[in-house]
């Protein structure tokens, strides 16, 4: 396998958000994962074909029927448009751009999701009050997480 396609490969998993991808032409195989934000992806060669161990079944465990299931918020949930790390104000320090109870119309801004070191503004695609903010600030989030609850 060539360089340059060793190389549009990485960049692949680096601009998307899969954690890994394994290919094979022939007898190469290339497989290339990310972990978090703080490594660069990794490579593993391996020109020798691999024999998989059967896996044994996993049997489903019952919950004991006094544990409860967390209670479902209704409402609507503005979800990321990306990958990225979440932060709820434009700085460090500075107030957050919507706290719980407050009144949003489309278009406001609820946060800013990090991405490749460019700082996205998210804005509501809808008008309502917060009802809960679903993740904390700093935190990593994926693409499609819900990150405010509306009602």
């Amino acid at each position: 396998m060539d360089l340059r396609k060793l190389k549009t490969l990485i960049d692949l998993v680096e601009t998307s958000g899969i954690a890994e991808l394994e290919i094979q032409e022939g007898e190469e195989r290339v497989r290339i994962t990310r972990t978090g934000a703080a490594p660069p992806p990794t490579m593993m060669f391996q020109a020798a074909p691999q024999v998989a161990a059967p896996v044994a079944p996993v049997a489903a465990v019952p919950l004991p029927a006094d544990v409860a299931t967390p209670p479902v918020e209704e409402g609507h949930a503005v979800k990321s448009p990306m990958v990225g790390t979440f932060y709820r104000a434009a700085s460090p320090g500075a107030t957050p751009f919507v706290e719980v109870g407050d009144t949003v119309a489309a278009g406001d801004t609820l946060c800013i999701v990090e991405a490749m070191k460019l700082m996205n503004e998210i804005e509501s695609d809808a008008s309502g009050t917060i009802k809960a903010i679903l993740v904390e600030n700093g935190q990593p989030v994926e693409f499609g997480q819900p990150l405010f609850l509306l009602g």
